[in-house]
C-alpha cells in the first residue's frame, strides 16, 4: 500500500458529512419502507460515479478502478418506531405509517445514520483518489437490518447475480460502551449472537370467573410456562456457554372474572453458538408443549417464528488484516477488542450468499465522560465527531487493506 493519507482525504468531506448525517437524522424511515433514504443514496452514489442500483429494497453502487480484489462495504439505513427524546436541534419530529397503517413516531435510534454517512463518506473518498487503489469497491447500503429482513430481501432479488462477486465483506456498528468515541473494536469469530423471536399461542376454554372448573386457564398455563422456561439456561446450558431467553410480552384476556380462551407469549433468545440456539429452541417448544398437556389444553400450541438472525462469525485471517490496518491506521491506543456483543444482525447473511469471509467492528460512539444511553432508548444520540470521521476511515482502511497499491 502506498503512502496514501486516510485521515486527509476524509477531512476533504468537510461540512458535507455532518449535513448528510443531519439530515438523515431528520429523516429516518421504517424497515423495508426506506423510500427516501434509498433516493438519497442513489443519487449520493451516481454523483461520485459508481453505477448504481436498487436491490431488493436497497442500493448498491459498484466503482471499478482497475485490477485487483473486490471489497464490499455494508451499512444498514433503517430506522425504529421510537420517539426522540435527544433534544438535538436535528432531532427527528417526524411520524410514519407502520405496517399495520398505523402513524408512530420515527427515529434514527440505532446509529444507522452513522452507518449510512460514513458508507458514503468512504464511497466518495475512493471515487476521489483513484490514484491511491486499484480493484472493485462495492458500497451496499441494507434496508430491513432492525426486522432481520432486508439481507434476505436483497440476496431474494439477485444480490449474488447482479454484482462482482467480492473477495471480502466489511460493516460496522456504532456502540455505547465499551469504547469510546474516537475507538474501534475488533473481534475474532463469533461477535454478535444469533438471536430469534417466537411468538407462541397457547389454548384454554373460556368460562365464568367463578367457575373455573368449567375451563381450562390459559393464563395459570401461560404463567406455568414463563416459570418453566427460566430452567432452560440455568439448569440445560452448559454454564461456559451464552445463551438467552426472555419472555418480553404474556397478553390475555381483557376482563377479571372472565376465564379467557387463550393466551400469547412473545419469547426472544440469543446465543453464540448454533447448537445452543437449536436446544434453545427445541427446549421451548418442548416445554410449552408439556406444560399444555398438563393443563389439559383443548388444541395443541402455536408457534411462529420471526425476527430470526444468523450469527455474526468473524473470519479469523480476515479480522487480523483489518486489525492490523486499524492500528497501523489508528494507533494501538484507538484499537480494541470489543468482545462479544449479544445484540444480533443480519449483515452475515450477504458475505454467507456469496460464500465470502467477513470482518464486522465495532466504532465508539460516545466520550467516556457522558451519559449513556443504550441503542433504540430514545435519547440515544452518537457524539458527530469524531464518530462520523472515526468510521468513515475505518472503513477506508480496512478497504483499502485489500485494494491499497
Amino acid at each position: 500500500m502506498n503512502d496514501f493519507d486516510i485521515g486527509q482525504a476524509v477531512e476533504k468531506l468537510g461540512s458535507w458529512q455532518e449535513e448528510t448525517y443531519k439530515w438523515l437524522h431528520r429523516h429516518p424511515e421504517l424497515s423495508m419502507a426506506e423510500t427516501e433514504t434509498c433516493d438519497f443514496i442513489y443519487q449520493q452514489l451516481q454523483d461520485f460515479g459508481y453505477e448504481t442500483q436498487k436491490i431488493g429494497g436497497g442500493v448498491v453502487g459498484v466503482l471499478q478502478n482497475g485490477s485487483g480484489k473486490t471489497t464490499l462495504f455494508r451499512a444498514d439505513i433503517d430506522g425504529l418506531p421510537v420517539k426522540e427524546e435527544t433534544g438535538l436541534e436535528y432531532a427527528s419530529t417526524i411520524t410514519r405509517p407502520d405496517k399495520n397503517g398505523n402513524e408512530v413516531p420515527t427515529m434514527h435510534a440505532c446509529g444507522h445514520d452513522v452507518h449510512i454517512t460514513a458508507g458514503l463518506g468512504a464511497a466518495w473518498v475512493l471515487s476521489e483518489n483513484r490514484q491511491s487503489w486499484s480493484g472493485t469497491h462495492v458500497a451496499l447500503f441494507q434496508p430491513g437490518e432492525e426486522t432481520a429482513e432486508g439481507a434476505k430481501s436483497m440476496v431474494a432479488d439477485g444480490l449474488v447475480e447482479k454484482i462482482p462477486r467480492p473477495d471480502v465483506a466489511f460493516g460496522q456498528h456504532v456502540l455505547t460502551g465499551p469504547m469510546p468515541t474516537g475507538s474501534v473494536g475488533t473481534h475474532s469469530g463469533a461477535i454478535l449472537s444469533t438471536g430469534a423471536s417466537l411468538k407462541i399461542t397457547v389454548h384454554g376454554k373460556g368460562s365464568h370467573g367463578s367457575m373455573p372448573h368449567m375451563g381450562v386457564d390459559p393464563v395459570v398455563l401461560a404463567s406455568a410456562i414463563v416459570l418453566r422456561l427460566q430452567t432452560i439456561v440455568s439448569r440445560e446450558i452448559d454454564p461456559f456457554k451464552m445463551a438467552v431467553v426472555t419472555v418480553g410480552s404474556l397478553q390475555a384476556g381483557s376482563k377479571s372474572n372472565i376465564i379467557p380462551e387463550r393466551a400469547t407469549l412473545l419469547v426472544n433468545i440469543r446465543a453464540y453458538d448454533m447448537q445452543v440456539r437449536k436446544h434453545l429452541l427445541a427446549a421451548i417448544k418442548r416445554m410449552v408443549n408439556a406444560e399444555c398437556d398438563a393443563a389439559g389444553s383443548p388444541e395443541p400450541a402455536e408457534f411462529e417464528l420471526y425476527d430470526s438472525y444468523p450469527l455474526t462469525n468473524n473470519d479469523a485471517e480476515t479480522t487480523k488484516t483489518v486489525t492490523d490496518a486499524f492500528i497501523a491506521h489508528f494507533g494501538s491506543e484507538r484499537v480494541g477488542d470489543c468482545g462479544e456483543v449479544p445484540a444480533s444482525e443480519d449483515f452475515s447473511t450477504i458475505p454467507d450468499a456469496f460464500g465470502i469471509p467477513y470482518c464486522y467492528w465495532g466504532l465508539g460512539g460516545f466520550r467516556e465522560e457522558d451519559p449513556k444511553y443504550p441503542n433504540h432508548n430514545p435519547k440515544f444520540a452518537p457524539i458527530m465527531q469524531p464518530t462520523l470521521a472515526t468510521g468513515t476511515e475505518a472503513a477506508l482502511a480496512a478497504t483499502l487493506a485489500w485494494l491499497g497499491k
